[in-house]
């Protein structure tokens, strides 16, 4: 009867979420990401962070959790036994880790129901705090930690020691001193409306090789950035439908032009910027140097080709024919872009999966941890090879 009601019922209710929550919008996405850029750089450590990129930095980047109740609506609970394995091998690897947003699901559940059902995350998560290693991003569905009064001492409950929640984190490899750096002059999207400079399109980036400017992505999105009617259905829609379904939805697949097409609007601001990258999380969409996975296969077999490497285009067609029904958009653009843009997906995948973001004062890298507690390399280049291309 379950399974009758999940194929009836799962168009209908994503329909309505898309028809009564809005779209991402270019123009109040880019002014709320330069902003927020502007704050950190001008008041660092009112509303983020700016961390040197050193020789022995290692950090670890996880988002979109979205912990639970442990019940059907938990999204976390298949990925719980990843993630443990997970900061295992970060905390004894001596990484930095920043969790970008979503961590808790604060639209479906009370903190109280939410603390009760994680005690073992959060007392691994502790591990990192108490080496001061621990950097905490609200996103959308946690913004109690930014909102509420009480936030502090409720993070002191569970973690034993106070801790700061942040919007923002900076990382520069290498600062000299402080510019002001206008916006490079690219070959735009033929479906942009352009605009005239203006001090929204001016940050203050700093001299140095590189600049890492991570935050959950919500920002300036109208269906999710404060909207009342999002959190209605959320709260007394999606969540009890979802909780008898027992259907994870907050899946890159079944919304995935929306997904990309947020995406893209991130890509868009940071392709602005020399020296600049920007990652987010928010879509649970893993993107890697700007392309989704779908993008890096396409340009993988072009190159291939190109190269008459025929076995090794086979296999990526195959690849694409075998996961076809998960490659419904990819951007005709995708050839041409700047690696400008990364997004550490989630750590709510259906199979129990996690990706993440490692950075290094060498390299970044997409990883994913399954169930079976093993950590997977999905792409990597040298920031080396990324600074010569963001010139």
């Amino acid at each position: 009867m379950r399974r009758l009601v999940q194929i009836i019922l799962l168009k209908p209710i994503l329909w309505f979420s898309r028809k009564f929550t809005s779209r991402p919008e270019r123009y109040r996405i880019f002014k709320a990401l330069s902003e927020l850029f502007r704050n950190i750089k001008e008041e660092p450590g009112k509303k983020g962070v700016i961390l040197d990129l050193k020789e022995n930095s290692r950090i670890i980047v996880f988002s979109d959790h979205h912990r639970g109740a442990k019940n059907g609506a938990d999204d976390f609970v298949k990925a719980e036994t990843s993630y443990l394995a997970a900061l295992d091998y970060y905390f004894e690897n001596k990484f930095q880790y920043i969790s970008l947003g979503d961590s808790e699901e604060l639209w479906e559940n009370t903190l109280n129901q939410v603390k009760k059902n994680n005690s073992i995350t959060f007392e691994a998560e502790k591990r990192f705090i108490l080496k001061d290693k621990f950097f905490k991003v609200f996103g959308n569905h946690d913004l109690y930690w930014d909102n509420s009064l009480i936030s502090s001492q409720q993070l002191k409950a569970i973690y034993g020691k106070k801790l700061r929640v942040f919007e923002g984190v900076i990382l520069e490899k290498g600062n000299k001193e402080n510019t002001r750096q206008k916006k490079t002059v690219s070959k735009p999207f033929s479906f942009l409306t352009k605009k005239p400079d203006s001090d929204e399109d001016v940050l203050p980036i700093a001299n140095c090789p590189i600049t890492i400017f991570l935050t959950h992505g919500h920002q300036g999105d109208a269906s999710s950035d404060g909207n009342w009617l999002s959190k209605f259905f959320v709260a007394n829609i999606w969540a009890p439908l979802q909780s008898y379904l027992r259907i994870n939805f907050n899946t890159p697949a079944y919304d995935e032009d929306l997904k990309t097409s947020h995406n893209l609007i991130m890509y868009e601001w940071s392709a602005k910027y020399n020296s600049l990258v920007l990652i987010t999380g928010h879509t649970h969409q893993p993107v890697f140097e700007s392309l989704t996975h779908p993008e890096r296969l396409y340009k993988k077999l072009g190159d291939a080709v190109k190269a008459n490497r025929t076995d090794e285009a086979n296999q990526i067609e195959q690849e694409i024919k075998r996961r076809g029904r998960d490659y419904k958009t990819t951007p005709a653009q995708y050839l041409t872009m700047k690696p400008s843009y990364f997004n550490s997906g989630c750590c709510c995948f259906r199979d129990g999966d996690i990706t993440g973001i490692e950075i290094t004062h060498e390299k970044i890298s997409l990883v994913k941890w399954n169930i079976h507690k093993q950590r997977v390399l999905l792409e990597e280049t040298t920031l080396e090879k990324l600074e010569s291309l963001l010139r």
